[in-house]
């Protein structure tokens, strides 16, 4: 028979103290953890790995006051007309593309890149520049054309002398995680068009950036458009512990997180245990396979034209079918010299164990200069590993990299792919139609193709600026796509219309 359950608040931790997790394990405070805990503040446990997180009480208080303004600004949005929604997204684009509002945003952008560079941190995906900035205003115009969709009739069902309705409808709070990209803080306003309010955290390199977007630019648009000011929110802080006090408050509708794999997975595991649904945009990483019929040009473009950049949409493993290697590996070798000429460096190739007779010798005597984060580093420009390897996703900064892999079939590589990928991007080079059908009904994957991989990106292909995009690491997703962006959140609520107030049950 249950008994009440005696609650106190958790004063604190000693040395050694077992921490029961997962129904039948338990992990232990290290010394470290318990000198640092004080009373008032947060200890989460993960449920799946035991992993102990610390929230300090004033980051604790910092993430909930930002969900609480979030949550007073959704119902006032139920309000707000969607002309000023449609205003908002116009003042916070054109205050984007005004060099002299832009000025000390860049300014705050070159504090963040040379603080990262200097920490020997990848910058790549930090810099603020040009082509950013425009997309960063390209995507907040395309809100402003697109349909709200508040209230739209998703189906409607006759009964006799009554109706029902199924309408779309705001979500709720959205809490974001993201990577120092200063682009996305952007992009995932989008969940304003469809009546959401959004609360941010963005990695610490990013911080200053994001601070100076919202001082010069969201705020301002917020307010003079009349939306509340709580419907965009960041939560000014550069922990870690910041983004899981956020994703822990069960006052989210939807918890997105974008990143590394590791910590994505983690945050994914916070928000999943407090009840709040969750979309991970992690571990990324394409994968490409050269088919029986693939043309040796038409190779080399899709190898080519996937490295121009390190994104998750980028190349990661090439798989050549052994009865074609001679032929094939060389045109990736070349493919992958100029995707590195393009950019003034070398390019680095890693061959699965079983594959590098057809990688000529030299590739792996001669040194060449690569181009880390943390600076220049002389390594052999071809190297062999074993075939858990394949699931390396290589975070390249300057110098193309990729895996080789020869494999014995089309199946094989997929076989391949499904095991050791993240299940995210697959392409399939081939000029057979049944080849690739049996191809993409075999791979698990969300975005499969027959050539470049970077083609899988919202704004690129749908024509709508994304939240995130989504792997199948850790399964499908329940009623929609991969690619999260701003008009798909949403849900759905049921109105009843009884034209004869007679009819009963």
């Amino acid at each position: 028979m249950s008994s009440q359950p005696q609650v106190r608040a958790l004063a604190r931790l000693s040395e050694g103290q077992e921490i029961p997790f997962g129904g039948g394990e338990v992990t232990v405070v290290s010394a470290d953890l318990a000198e640092r805990f004080n009373g008032g503040d947060h200890l989460i446990v993960v449920q799946s790995t035991g992993a102990l997180l610390l929230i300090p009480a004033a980051v604790s208080l910092l993430a909930a006051s930002a969900v609480a303004d979030a949550s007073s600004a959704f119902a006032e949005l139920a309000g707000v007309t969607d002309e000023q929604i449609t205003d908002f997204f116009d003042r916070f684009a054109a205050a984007l593309a005004d060099d002299t509002v832009f000025a000390p945003i860049a300014d705050a952008n070159a504090a963040d890149v040379a603080a990262a560079a200097a920490k020997g941190r990848s910058t790549t995906r930090l810099v603020l520049d040009e082509r950013m900035r425009t997309d960063m205003v390209r995507g907040l115009r395309g809100w402003i054309d697109s349909p709200s969709r508040r209230g739209g009739v998703v189906d409607r069902v006759e009964h006799q002398a009554w109706s029902v309705e199924a309408r779309r409808a705001p979500l709720g709070v959205v809490g974001f995680v993201f990577e120092g990209r200063p682009n996305v803080f952007a992009d995932a306003c989008g969940v304003v068009r469809t009546g959401n309010t959004v609360v941010f955290r963005i990695g610490s390199d990013a911080l200053a950036t994001a601070r100076a977007i919202v001082d010069h630019a969201l705020a301002p648009a917020l307010r003079d458009a009349g939306l509340p000011a709580g419907t965009v929110r960041l939560v000014d802080s550069p922990t870690h512990a910041a983004g899981h006090a956020l994703f822990a408050d069960r006052r989210l509708a939807l918890a997105v997180a974008r990143g590394s794999g590791p910590a994505v997975a983690e945050l994914g595991a916070v928000a999943s245990q407090s009840g709040t649904p969750v979309s991970l945009h992690g571990t990324g990483g394409a994968w490409l396979i050269a088919g029986r019929s693939a043309a040796a040009t038409t190779l080399h473009q899709a190898v080519l034209h996937s490295l121009d950049r390190k994104v998750c949409n980028t190349l990661n493993v090439v798989a050549v079918l052994r009865e074609r290697a001679h032929e094939l590996v060389p045109v990736v070798l070349q493919a992958l010299d100029d995707a590195a000429s393009e950019r003034n460096t070398f390019g680095r190739m890693h061959v699965v164990v079983g594959g590098e007779a057809h990688v000529p010798a030299d590739r792996f005597e001669r040194t060449v200069a690569i181009t880390r984060a943390g600076g220049i580093s002389d390594e052999p420009a071809a190297s062999t590993l074993d075939e858990s390897g394949l699931a390396i996703e290589w975070e390249w900064e300057h110098s193309p990299e990729i895996t080789l892999v020869v494999v014995d079939s089309v199946d094989d590589a997929v076989e391949h792919c499904n095991r050791y990928s993240p299940r995210f991007v697959a392409s399939l080079v081939t000029d057979d139609h049944a080849e690739f059908d049996r191809f993409y009904a075999a791979v698990d994957a969300p975005f499969v193709g027959n050539g470049f991989t970077r083609w899988v990106d919202g704004q690129y292909a749908l024509n709508a600026p994304e939240l995130g995009l989504s792997n199948w690491q850790f399964g499908r997703m329940l009623g929609r796509g991969a690619i999260l962006s701003g008009d798909s959140v949403h849900t759905v609520r049921y109105q009843a219309s009884v034209t004869d107030h007679a009819v009963h049950r």
